[in-house]
């Protein structure tokens, strides 16, 4: 890592909903294939009350990327994603996001250290 990478914020917070415990499970798994995360593997999302939207959340640590080998993933319907973290973070998890899913960006916003992007990812 360079010295400027070492200066940006290397972790982004990933809030999966709009989709199945299933599919949330396989954005999960795809991204744990990639960058180290505070999901335990195989942890599966677990669906608490029917009648209200599920929101899942995780962390993963830019830095620690195993891009480059990122299967592409296969999701039963779209799933809303909205990340967040420093640019340069955010840019890299962006970058690796086109390699396992379709990525449609919804909205993005932007602050003075931090980028949110709002996306519907797809199989690829």
């Amino acid at each position: 890592m360079t010295n400027t990478e070492a200066s940006h914020q290397e972790t982004v917070s990933v809030e999966i909903s709009g989709c199945s415990p299933d599919d949330a499970r396989v954005v999960f798994d795809v991204l744990s294939a990639c960058f180290a995360s505070d999901r335990d593997a195989g942890e599966t999302p677990q669906q608490q009350d029917e009648a209200r939207p599920m929101v899942w959340l995780s962390t993963y640590d830019i830095a620690d990327s195993r891009t480059g080998n990122c299967p592409p993933a296969k999701l039963s319907a779209s799933v809303q994603a909205d990340v967040q973290g420093g640019y340069w973070a955010v840019n890299r998890f962006r970058e690796a996001l086109d390699e396992m899913f379709t990525v449609e960006e919804t909205a993005t916003a932007s602050g003075d250290q931090e980028r949110e992007l709002h996306l519907l990812l797809g199989s690829r």
